[in-house]
């Protein structure tokens, strides 16, 4: 790959910090480039910061002439599904847009390595089995839409400029740094396990359950939750996949095992030893019942083998930084 340094985009992030860290452990040097808007100084702990903005071409290109990164993992996005149904233009115009002054920056610096955050929101509704990376894909939301996009754009960018890419379909990253240096913290907060344990810290009265009336053994929505560090593992596995290999792939991230929400709270009850109270609400437009994750593609193509991603385990390490993070605040 020649040089060590890798341009990280959205590194002030959850998940984009959670992979500094790992890139970090393996020996690369995380260059972060973020605005800020919705992550966290704080975060940005291996590796030199850049404060700036994929929509600006400008700042792109300064930034490479001074970094000449040998790859870019990019998770600059917003990722918030209610925003974009409220907001889709903001969201088109960060996450495609964004994206694609990106390639263009890339391709005057003659980078071609690009490791993508998507999701398993490109799926949609896709029914009660397990997902593979050829499933249909139907977004429901604006937010799957656009990553649905990138990954179109990605693959037209092969063709047309010899970029190699793997998009990663993240389902539900979940779980924070098992040594307390980072964790999940959104403003406003709409993941369900930094929501319930909210509410066994006594920050919130009651957790929300948004449906319980859906097609899943206790009418709850069913996630696949993968820990956050297990997928910055796969971001190292897929940069060295790229230093290897002239291609575009896409793997999906996932525990191959479902959770209810029902589940998620009484295993956050154990594991904090707190009672937490539940109430139900109307369903938010945009989810769907089940999602769950085939990620044999993964495992057998990158080698990759999640060691965090028991439910159990995920809600333990989000458990400990959460409590430490906010009682410190």
């Amino acid at each position: 790959m020649g040089t060590k340094d890798i341009l990280v985009t959205g590194g002030s992030g959850y998940v984009g910090s959670h992979a500094c860290k790992a890139l970090a452990q393996a020996g690369f040097v995380p260059v972060v480039l973020d605005n800020l808007h919705t992550g966290h100084r704080w975060a940005v702990q291996w590796g030199p910061f850049e404060h700036g903005d994929i929509l600006d071409g400008a700042c792109l290109d300064a930034v490479l002439d001074r970094v000449r990164p040998g790859g870019v993992m990019h998770f600059a996005a917003l990722a918030c599904v209610a925003e974009s149904f409220a907001d889709p233009a903001a969201c088109f115009q960060t996450n495609v847009t964004g994206t694609l002054v990106l390639l263009e920056a890339m391709r005057r610096h003659a980078i071609r390595n690009l490791v993508f955050s998507s999701t398993c929101a490109v799926y949609g509704l896709a029914g009660a089995g397990i997902i593979k990376e050829d499933t249909a894909r139907r977004p429901l939301n604006p937010y799957g839409s656009s990553k649905l996009m990138v990954e179109l754009m990605l693959e037209h960018y092969r063709r047309a400029h010899g970029l190699r890419y793997v998009a990663l379909r993240y389902f539900n990253a979940a779980g924070a740094d098992p040594g307390g240096a980072i964790g999940e913290h959104h403003d406003p907060e709409t993941h369900l396990i930094p929501l319930v344990l909210d509410a066994a810290l006594g920050r919130r009265a009651h957790i929300e359950i948004f449906g319980e009336d859906y097609d899943t053994a206790d009418g709850t929505c069913v996630r696949d939750y993968v820990h956050v560090c297990d997928i910055a593992d796969a971001h190292v596995l897929a940069l060295r996949h790229l230093d290897r290999n002239d291609t575009g792939a896409i793997f999906n991230l996932g525990n191959n095992h479902g959770t209810s929400v029902r589940e998620i709270i009484a295993l956050a009850a154990r594991v904090t030893g707190k009672a937490i109270a539940a109430k139900s609400a109307a369903r938010r437009p945009g989810d769907a019942p089940a999602l769950v994750a085939d990620a044999s593609r993964i495992r057998r193509e990158l080698g990759w083998t999640p060691k965090l991603s028991a439910p159990e385990m995920i809600v333990e390490t989000a458990w400990n930084w959460h409590r430490r993070h906010h009682r410190a605040g």
